[in-house]
């Protein structure tokens, strides 16, 4: 049977080769990306826990970062059962459809943590601009109506990109060298023209990440026009120091997105272990780091978590 043959897409199984050519080494790769992924899990959790329990956080700064841990949580939970499947038990089998709800809901938490990140600059934007009318434009009611607006349009958004990968079919040489369904090199695997399935891709993100993007860089240079017309410097200072950790979660998820691209365009020759390390790193960065940074450098987290889980002295007194 040829290599060339091609197999309907609910027919195919697609193989899965974790980090190719370290397969021998996946049990002792397991062992960083477990510790990350409970990093993930954990951080976002306690972030998530604190927000919750703690009546003064609640506020629409951290209505949005309760969004954005939420969205962690949802990468993080829906990778990690599949990466350590493969390094674990060495499953290395995924059907069509499996594969394409990964893929979709991968994408899904991609796009909507970039709009939750769009969201925040728009409240900095607000906090710095208008301060005395915060707390009414950011009402409650709106934050849940902008909530869910980042999930229908990312749904709507997205559905048809992934749906339309079943019209393809598959050549038998069908094999995934990553440790999850890869959309792009799914596509590649095809033996049907991608032309249409591309144009659509292309237009998803532009409407996602390109908007998006635009309009974040577009609020930073209002919140930074607003801040420099501040006359106070200790009020500037302030200013500034209110946008240290948004900027952070924004830097920590462009510069894996950027460097994933640059080397699936520039580094094709590369070690085909070096493009699985850096897919895997890319969804791990954001959901570990976003918990450090806010914890890190937001004053009334760190303080909520620690109120939280501190022992009162009464209880902290060891009878003999």
């Amino acid at each position: 049977m040829s290599d060339f043959q091609n197999i309907t897409s609910f027919s195919v199984i697609f193989p899965l080769t974790g980090v190719p050519g370290l397969e021998a080494f996946h049990t002792w790769i397991s062992i960083p990306f477990c510790f990350l992924y409970l990093t993930a899990l954990s951080g976002n959790s306690l972030i998530l826990f604190a927000i919750v329990t703690q009546p003064s956080l609640h506020e629409p700064m951290y209505y949005f970062l309760s969004m954005l841990s939420t969205t962690d949580l949802g990468l993080s939970v829906y990778t990690l059962v599949a990466m350590l499947g493969i390094f674990w038990f060495n499953d290395r089998e995924i059907s069509f459809t499996a594969c394409l709800s990964q893929m979709f809901f991968v994408k899904l938490f991609t796009v909507m943590e970039l709009s939750v990140l769009l969201a925040m600059a728009f409240d900095r934007f607000v906090a710095i601009s208008n301060p005395i009318r915060y707390a009414t434009i950011l009402t409650d009611s709106r934050i849940i109506q902008i909530g869910v607006a980042i999930v229908i349009r990312e749904t709507l958004v997205l559905t048809p990109m992934v749906a339309i990968l079943m019209r393809l079919s598959f050549c038998l040489s069908h094999v995934l060298h990553y440790s999850y369904c890869f959309h792009p090199h799914a596509m590649k695997l095809s033996c049907t023209d991608t032309r249409i399935n591309n144009a659509i891709g292309l237009t998803a993100m532009t409407s996602n990440v390109g908007v998006d993007s635009i309009l974040i860089a577009l609020s930073y240079v209002l919140i930074i026009k607003t801040i420099l017309s501040i006359t106070s410097p200790e009020e500037r200072k302030k200013a500034f120091s209110t946008c240290i950790s948004h900027t952070g979660a924004i830097a920590i998820f462009y510069i894996p997105l950027i460097s994933l691209s640059f080397v699936h365009r520039f580094g094709k020759q590369g070690p085909a272990y070096v493009h699985t390390m850096i897919a895997n790193t890319y969804l791990l960065i954001p959901p570990v780091m976003n918990p450090i940074i806010y914890r890190v450098k937001t004053k009334q987290i760190r303080g909520a978590v620690i109120k939280k889980f501190s022992i009162p002295k009464a209880h902290r007194i060891i009878e003999f």
